[in-house]
């Protein structure tokens, strides 16, 4: 549909009655000589205002975000107008102001936007997940104060470029933490979160396109680190002079046995433990990250470490089946035990985990199907990854091929 209106915004600073050096800032609506104004609730000082230009004349990061302001708001009612025209409704000063305004909410600026996610996903996701989102909001946020000198922007305002500047600032940025690293999976990680919050805006219908359609997060495949039969048996026999030092490692093998992770171990109660078809002890659970049910033996190791601590007060009156300890001193203690039994990998307390499924289970030969249903996966292919890291299982079994193709083959000489 054509139209004869003109249409234009401007940005005017008008001084205040008491105070001349100082200005309010407006941007003016006009359409066909009908105005209306619209009070951007900023205050600047007349002699930095250019009225040319319609901006301040200032370097200062304060007058940088005003101006970056001031040229989100020119773009969001440029919007508004095109959304009238696109909808054949009568077009007005008025009528933007009024879509402008009832559009212009916490929720539709980017940090609102990941506010508005976390708090609706307080009850939903685990604190261990939810964490991760209040972390990937800080960096965001710094991006905004490094990047642009300002506190939001708009969701209008996103596009494929800004995605991918935030990915390279994250690459070049000092972590929060200066003991936890940005590895590009972690980068990518946030990049994920961030993906999921935008689409979610975009299928609210707070954006009418998706920025990140274009966009392809790049996880870099990583060696599963687990531990090998020897250094299992010298981390469970080292000798431990500090109680709660021993405690950690205690629970740390447990984990190695079960493959349970640190979350699930931590929820075992009492209930938890119970005879199975087989006459044995056995742990029925639910993977906390999954919902998944855990049917799982338990391997006499893991048992006597349960009996060990089951008449412990905090333990027993509680109706626990292990004492508890936070992940990080765990993982504390667990690199402090790898460095005193010679073991130079780089482990944490999910090292057990993997342990279980290489070294305890599947190079003993349990079946990678049984081994899947044991780690709670959701699918044979996650347990599958564990298969391509079992070299010592490989090469004991290549060993073996080849005496008994050396003994058939001394048979035969024999023979002949």
């Amino acid at each position: 549909m054509k139209t004869t209106q003109t249409f234009g915004v401007r940005f005017i600073a008008l001084t205040k009655l008491n105070n001349q050096s100082e200005a309010y800032i407006y941007a003016r609506i006009t359409i066909s000589k009908k105005v209306i104004d619209i009070s951007l609730k900023k205050i600047v000082q007349h002699c930095l205002w250019d009225a040319k230009r319609e901006c301040i004349v200032s370097k200062t990061p304060e007058a940088k975000q005003i101006n970056k302001f001031i040229d989100d708001t020119r773009y969001r009612l440029m919007e508004c107008y095109q959304q009238l025209l696109l909808e054949h409704k009568v077009i007005s000063p008025y009528a933007i102001k009024t879509l402008y305004l009832g559009e212009i909410k916490v929720d539709n600026t980017l940090l609102g936007l990941i506010d508005y996610h976390n708090d609706n996903m307080k009850t939903i996701l685990s604190w261990g997940t939810l964490k991760n989102y209040f972390t990937t909001r800080k960096y965001v946020h710094l991006f905004f104060t490094k990047k642009y000198k300002n506190a939001d922007i708009f969701l209008s305002s996103l596009n494929y470029q800004f995605i991918t500047e935030f990915e390279f600032f994250l690459r070049t940025c000092e972590p929060l933490d200066k003991s936890n690293p940005l590895t590009n999976n972690g980068i990518m990680k946030h990049m994920e979160r961030l993906r999921k919050m935008v689409t979610l805006a975009y299928k609210m219908e707070w954006i009418h396109k998706d920025p990140f359609a274009q966009y392809k997060l790049r996880f870099k495949r990583k060696e599963m680190s687990f531990l090998t039969a020897e250094e299992l048996s010298r981390i469970e026999n080292i000798e431990l002079s500090k109680k709660i030092v021993a405690r950690a490692r205690d629970l740390f093998v447990f984990s190695c046995y079960t493959g349970l992770a640190f979350v699930d171990m931590n929820n075992l109660r009492s209930n938890n433990l119970c005879i199975g078809i087989d006459g044995e002890y056995w742990i029925k659970t639910n993977r906390q990250k999954t919902e998944i049910a855990v049917n799982l033996p338990l391997l006499p190791k893991a048992y006597a470490i349960i009996e060990k601590y089951k008449n412990e007060p905090r333990v027993y009156y509680r109706q626990r089946l292990l004492p508890f300890m936070s992940n990080q001193r765990l993982n504390k203690y667990i690199k402090d035990i790898a460095a005193l039994c010679g073991i130079k990998k780089d482990i944490s307390f999910h090292t057990a985990r993997h342990t279980f499924a290489t070294t305890v289970t599947l190079t003993n030969g349990v079946p990678v199907e049984t081994v899947s249903k044991m780690l709670g996966h959701t699918k044979l292919s996650t347990t599958q990854i564990y298969v391509h890291v079992v070299k010592q299982k490989i090469s004991e079994d290549m060993k073996a091929l080849r005496q008994k193709l050396n003994s058939t083959k001394e048979i035969k000489e024999v023979i002949v």
